[in-house]
């Protein structure tokens, strides 16, 4: 399983990060707090955060700081070190998903309130909103936003998935339906900035791409996993994280079936199946450098309000073997 990480949250992991300069993670909770750890010293740093309710997301800003989303409705920018926190604004619903992009300098926060927000945590527009740059209505609830460079990919309720480019947010530069049949549960994009990962809560994954020509719609694809035999049938389960290894470009999936894969896109192959988590799978994160990676085994309620395990973060040391993609004769996995 990998080393369990100390002092965890004690109610639901929402979501963990990696920073991208160090190994610090990130990880907000439905226990209303947000909490900042050194993955290789196994130890907090810093204060631990509190919202007024469940905190739904989280990222960082640098390397001592992030932003926090909550079903409070409020998004905060919160520093550890120096023990402050500020409010950067609100939405009219709970906060679902927040994004930092470095290339703009933008905070980027989605809502059930079926609206987008972008904000400038350096500048002040008044008391209520200190640093809103523009609202951009949407034609669901946002349920994941993922960036890659100046590329956007907001996917929402309904299967709606909006592409927009940071530096031209007046429209969506493209408006699609998800290729797969059921609800969207998160979105990653590509590291090499080409397209974006959809996973289901029917237990598939899709592989899509910018380029809407001909040859970039031949390339999309999707695949099935997260499926259990159980007592002569196949169970089904969501796939509630995607993360991508920063140098092969290779991805993990998490389901809450408790497993977690890797697999090679581009040559469409499994890779490596990590022992089941006593639990579902809520979140992932791939350290800068792809050497370690973070699993939150954290009870998601797909089976209602019931007795289960406590929540755990485990922190893996990745080895080539689970990520680097295998010659091509290592067989297909099956498209679906």
């Amino acid at each position: 399983m990998g080393r369990e990480l100390a002092h965890p949250p004690k109610d639901g992991v929402s979501n963990l990060r990696f920073s991208r300069s160090s190994d610090r993670l990130l990880v907000s909770s439905w226990e209303k707090t947000v909490r900042l750890y050194d993955a290789r010293a196994n130890e907090p740093v810093g204060v631990v955060f509190t919202h007024k309710g469940p905190v739904l997301d989280c990222c960082f800003h640098d390397d001592d700081s992030g932003f926090s989303a909550s079903a409070d409705h409020v998004v905060r920018r919160l520093a550890f070190i120096a023990d402050s926190s500020y409010r950067l604004g609100s939405h009219v619903g709970p906060v679902s998903c927040v994004e930092y992009s470095y290339d703009q300098g933008q905070v980027i926060t989605g809502s059930w309130d079926k609206t987008i927000k972008c904000w400038d945590p350096r500048g002040v527009n008044g008391p209520q909103e200190h640093a809103l740059i523009g609202t951009h209505n949407q034609p669901e609830r946002v349920y994941s936003l993922s960036l890659a460079g100046y590329k956007l990919v907001v996917a929402t309720a309904g299967r709606h998935v909006n592409v927009y480019d940071l530096r031209r947010m007046s429209e969506p530069e493209q408006q699609r339906m998800s290729f797969l049949s059921y609800q969207t549960r998160c979105v990653e994009c590509y590291p090499n900035g080409t397209g974006f990962a959809l996973g289901s809560v029917e237990g598939r994954v899709a592989m899509d791409f910018f380029d809407q020509t001909a040859a970039g719609l031949s390339k999309r694809y999707a695949f099935k996993c997260h499926r259990l035999n159980e007592g002569r049938r196949i169970v089904v389960y969501p796939v509630n994280a995607i993360t991508f290894h920063p140098s092969y470009g290779t991805f993990a999936t998490g389901g809450a079936d408790g497993f977690v894969y890797t697999w090679d896109g581009e040559s469409k192959k499994k890779l490596f199946q990590y022992p089941k988590h006593e639990t579902s799978i809520a979140a992932l994160s791939f350290s800068r450098d792809g050497s370690l990676l973070a699993v939150a085994s954290s009870y998601t309620y797909l089976k209602g309000d019931i007795d289960h395990p406590p929540d755990k973060i485990f922190i893996r040391d990745v080895n080539d073997l689970e990520v680097k993609p295998r010659p091509k004769l290592f067989p297909k996995f099956a498209s679906a």
